[in-house]
């Protein structure tokens, strides 16, 4: 696993890498679950892929141009009905 986040953060990504990043929102549920995952990613880089369950939020990342920092944000909405976002940001580096 690339990264996980309960808060903001950065991550170093090469450019030709596909990683996972992973949000973690047990803290904030306490005995709530995820209902619903959704991800905003810029364009430059390209999501592959995403899953949650009732407590993670995963999303696999690839391409960006080194030199870039890209914003991408999970956001959830719960079984209770809450709606909240968690943003990472992701630098790309050539390794």
């Amino acid at each position: 696993m690339a990264g996980c986040v309960n808060d903001l953060n950065l991550f170093e990504k090469d450019p030709d890498a596909i990683l996972d990043y992973t949000v973690d929102w047990t803290a904030w549920l306490d005995s709530d679950t995820i209902s619903s995952s959704t991800w905003d990613v810029p364009s430059g880089i390209t999501e592959d892929s995403s899953t949650n369950d009732t407590e993670i939020a995963v999303i696999f990342l690839s391409g960006g141009t080194a030199g870039a920092i890209y914003s991408v944000t999970n956001r959830i909405t719960t079984a209770a009905g809450r709606t909240d976002d968690r943003t990472i940001r992701i630098k790309m580096v050539n390794k």
